[in-house]
């Protein structure tokens, strides 16, 4: 057998198994955008037509607004935290809330940063050991800080808010959820990364698969009766659920080993029975935007990956283990979509490696080399299906960037895929590695920017 001919079977197969899951997965795909459609399209038809939108800027709140904490945890943050407490006390609409930002004892210059913001709005709390442990370990941290001053002051919380040390807090956040927090256990806003006009590529994938999930996907699991993950940063969880969480682990209602505990904190309320919300609100009238948190993502590729293979880690092999199957038929299918980034990247590198086998045969016979490199006819089928599928995925990702921030960013989604294609295909390969070595033990944060100009 001729070299030539093995590496056109090898192309073949490593074609066949990847047409195979893509074809699979662009099916499960189209399903949640029939799903999304649909109930727009009836909300359009009967909710809408009944009821006037809803903007934050008049929603109906409380008249006695309830206390709301908000927990910050900071390792190495020097940088940003003091700019992120001081936009955010100047920004939010709302008088009754207390922020708990935490800190390590080897960490003196966060200490001090957070020490330079003079406010008795702002408690800061040392971890006393010393730094980094785990996000959720430092979030105890500050549970136990707020169950601490509970007691002390005598003024219970309504709700706790999470935040990381680089967000741009939107100034409707507390009011929306204190109007909510009593309807559901977990609420969760839109989250928006930045446009970083210094990383058009990297940081800018950021952008087209958060608009699509904090669109559509989110949208999605609501409606099939799937619980809400929480993204770790503009999301409140109800006081009473958190407590019983707390209680089921010794007083720690985060999971201290896990490293996505925002994401398990959304299922495991909804494994309890209670309801989780998302909630995607305008604004003020005549504003596009929504009320939603923002921040600059990862702008590298090596802290991209480091950052995707933490989620996938977390969600996907650590999130199996942990959390299981259990739940209805909606919730099992969101916990599968979920958990097939690994598979996915195997699918990738399956896919790109045959079409590299491929293009050197078809460019040896371009060249007059005795090579014919044929596809099957079945394999041809394949692949056409799989094309117009991903046509229409790449429509998708458009459309949702640019409701979101515009049509220049929405174009630019579609090269951005192959962007994300490698860094998910990188991120897979070293979240395997870290799980089969035992699980990060550590807080394996990426660099974070505050923003320069403040967006609206």
């Amino acid at each position: 057998m001729s070299i030539a001919v093995l590496w056109s079977r090898i192309a073949a197969e490593l074609a066949l198994f990847a047409g195979a899951g893509f074809l699979l997965f662009g099916i499960n795909d189209l399903l949640v955008d029939l799903i999304y459609f649909a109930r727009r399209a009836w909300r359009a038809l009967t909710i809408y037509r009944r009821h006037r939108p809803a903007y934050a800027s008049y929603w109906v709140f409380n008249k006695d607004p309830g206390f709301l904490a908000i927990l910050v945890p900071a390792w190495d943050e020097a940088s940003v935290i003091a700019s992120m407490l001081k936009t955010t006390l100047s920004r939010l609409d709302y008088d009754n809330y207390r922020i708990f930002v935490g800190y390590y004892r080897n960490d003196p210059a966060t200490k001090a940063a957070i020490s330079s913001i003079d406010d008795a709005r702002i408690q800061s709390v040392e971890i006393e050991s010393d730094g980094p442990t785990t996000k959720a370990d430092c979030l105890n941290h500050l549970y136990d800080a707020l169950v601490a001053y509970e007691l002390e002051t005598d003024r219970p919380a309504k709700g706790v808010v999470l935040h990381d040390a680089e967000d741009v807090v939107h100034r409707f956040e507390l009011r929306i959820f204190d109007g909510l927090i009593e309807r559901a256990a977990v609420i969760q806003l839109p989250v928006l990364p930045l446009v970083d006009a210094h990383s058009r590529w990297i940081s800018g994938h950021y952008c087209d698969e958060f608009a699509e999930a904090h669109i559509k996907e989110l949208v999605v699991r609501e409606a099939v009766g799937a619980a809400i993950p929480l993204a770790g940063v503009g999301c409140a969880i109800a006081r009473r659920p958190l407590a019983q969480l707390a209680a089921l682990e010794d007083g720690r209602p985060f999971a201290g080993n896990s490293l996505t505990e925002d994401y398990e904190v959304g299922l495991r309320l909804g494994a309890l029975g209670l309801k989780t919300m998302f909630v995607r609100i305008p604004a003020t009238p005549g504003e596009r935007g929504v009320v939603a948190t923002r921040g600059h993502f990862p702008s590298t590729l090596g802290d991209s990956v480091r950052q995707k293979a933490r989620w996938l880690g977390g969600i996907a092999l650590a999130g199996w283990d942990r959390l299981g199957w259990s739940g209805g038929p909606g919730e099992r299918w969101m916990r599968l979509r979920d958990r097939r980034g690994p598979l996915a990247a195997l699918l990738l590198l399956a896919a790109y490696s045959a079409a590299l086998l491929w293009s050197q045969l078809w460019l040896a016979e371009a060249l007059g080399a005795p090579v014919r490199a044929r596809m099957d006819e079945t394999l041809k089928l394949l692949l056409t299906v799989n094309f117009w599928l991903l046509a229409w995925r790449a429509l998708m990702r458009a459309c949702f960037t640019a409701s979101a921030y515009g049509w220049g960013q929405g174009l630019l989604s579609v090269p951005r895929l192959v962007v994300g294609n490698v860094i998910a295909m990188l991120a897979a390969a070293r979240a395997v590695s870290l799980h089969l070595g035992g699980g990060a033990k550590r807080w394996d944060k990426t660099r974070h920017i505050f923003p320069a100009e403040l967006p609206q």
